[in-house]
């Protein structure tokens, strides 16, 4: 049995919850949703008819004004501005038959941010409440419909680069398929956790891709693998690519956050809680206009989170959602960053770097460091240094904290050892001593200071000890250090060429 018929029943279940509370919308008449439409197979009229443009003056799903190909009555009906910018939103796979809550938040937000823009829902609905798969072999179909609808508008003084095709899970590939079609190039696609079963690996004609506009820009949010797939998408599939929270656990949808919610019965916003996250953040980026969040260019998900990509230079950082600005030759270029677990969702990010000058008496102990931010604003909650491996001795240490208030700028930093965690082999260690006479040398590192730099305003600043006589930390104290200078002072070294013959 292959891992998408192992995963099917788990996606039935995504998109069964995912309708809960859902905006109902006018019956069919036709019966004509159970045919499958083969990849290169004309759509019939009746087809066609299933795809519906809906031209939106209110947040109401319901309350569209319908465009049809050739009718041009209808665009002075719709007040349909050819000369605006124009935004078509593209709903996902959906089991309900219904559109799901989130469209009309975001109906609502783009048209409070571009308010004589023209905003239109692609209803695909016949189309997507199918199985997974019909639904999969159809988006080639309704990508086709509204590229003859583009096409159709461009004989009206109408400007494909005034476009921005905004796909939510499978609607992001309907945009691809869109692009592809399309005569001309779309101005932007923004994919918004583009679906990964049947499209992850897949040539770029069949999936979006960073061909299919002149900006796709893409928002991973669900990419955590079950059974060997995933909901969302993970490779890269725009010119730039957003991993939020690394692409898989985001704030608020942890199985604490669960149980939470199912005390209070709310057991479908937990299930699409991840995957709908991304529309939520493009949302967050359209009406929180003093929030920006930004994303920060990197390898992978590991060497973010040790605080070692926090660099702007050569457009290597970036506002995400609406934010997102197109950067001269990027392609799949993968961005992170950490975020709240609700609106506003902007975050600030530092880079630490630590130097253990010596250290006593460590063994196999790992020590627990937590930082907290003294600020001209307010003072940050102790922030926990995430250790990967173990600290680095006589070796600076890179880490990123991030607070989710903004503490102004940074005047001192309280550095705690909380604790310790302990392998199993140096728990071992412990059992045995029990048999062994005690010992119980004093643990202490050596801290002089601390190099702190912001994301957001790619500040570089230099803490020092407060006390330069009282530079050594021990497991359950603490050590101050106050900002000595601006700037990060690095002195000439010469390096070293060792030469092994």
């Amino acid at each position: 049995m292959s891992k998408l018929a192992l995963l099917l029943p788990c996606l039935w279940v995504v998109a069964c919850v995912s309708a809960e509370d859902p905006s109902p919308v006018p019956e069919r008449n036709d019966d004509s949703t159970s045919w499958l439409q083969q990849p290169d197979e004309k759509p019939t009229q009746v087809q066609r008819l299933q795809v519906k443009f809906s031209v939106h003056t209110s947040a109401d799903p319901d309350a569209g004004c319908y465009l049809a190909i050739g009718e041009e009555q209808h665009l002075e009906d719709c007040k349909f501005n050819v000369s605006a910018k124009s935004f078509f939103i593209i709903h996902g796979w959906t089991m309900s038959g219904m559109f799901e809550t989130w469209l009309g938040s975001l109906v609502q937000a783009l048209r409070e941010r571009e308010k004589g823009a023209n905003v239109v829902v692609v209803d695909w609905l016949d189309f997507a409440h199918q199985l997974y798969t019909s639904a999969v072999n159809n988006t080639r179909l309704v990508g086709k419909e509204l590229a003859k609808l583009l096409d159709w508008l461009q004989e009206k003084d109408f400007s494909l680069q005034n476009v921005h095709l905004i796909g939510y899970s499978l609607g992001a590939h309907v945009a691809g398929y869109t692009g592809n079609y399309a005569r001309g190039t779309i101005g932007r696609i923004t994919g918004l956790d583009p679906a990964g079963p049947m499209f992850e690996g897949a040539d770029p004609n069949k999936r979006l891709s960073p061909d299919d506009a002149d900006f796709v820009d893409v928002l991973h949010t669900y990419t955590r693998e079950a059974l060997g797939v995933s909901i969302g998408i993970q490779m890269p599939v725009g010119h730039v690519d957003v991993y939020p929270n690394g692409g898989d656990v985001q704030p608020g949808c942890t199985f604490t956050d669960v149980l939470g919610s199912l005390a209070y019965g709310k057991f479908g916003d937990v299930v699409r809680c991840e995957h709908e996250r991304s529309v939520y953040l493009f949302v967050d980026s359209l009406v929180n206009q003093d929030k920006q969040s930004f994303a920060f260019q990197c390898t992978d998900s590991n060497r973010f989170k040790k605080g070692i990509c926090l660099s702007c230079r050569k457009n290597r950082c970036n506002g995400i959602g609406y934010n997102a600005k197109k950067m001269r030759n990027k392609r799949n270029s993968k961005m992170y960053l950490k975020t709240r677990a609700d609106m506003p969702f902007k975050v600030y990010h530092y880079q630490m770097k630590i130097h253990v000058f010596s250290y006593k008496n460590m063994g196999e102990t790992e020590p627990t460091f937590s930082v907290t931010l003294h600020g001209t604003n307010s003072d940050s909650q102790p922030l926990p240094l995430e250790i990967f491996g173990q600290i680095g001795l006589n070796f600076t240490n890179t880490f990123l904290v991030y607070t989710e208030e903004d503490v102004g700028d940074v005047l001192k930093i309280k550095l705690t050892w909380e604790g310790s965690t302990q392998s199993w082999y140096s728990l071992w260690k412990e059992l045995r001593s029990y048999w062994s006479p005690p010992e119980n040398p004093s643990k202490e590192l050596h801290i002089r200071r601390i190099r702190v730099k912001s994301g957001e305003t790619q500040k570089k600043l230099t803490f020092c000890a407060e006390d330069l006589q009282m530079t050594t930390i021990t497991p359950g104290k603490e050590l101050w250090f106050v900002k000595c200078r601006d700037g990060w002072q690095v002195k000439n070294q010469t390096r070293q060429v060792s030469i092994v013959s």
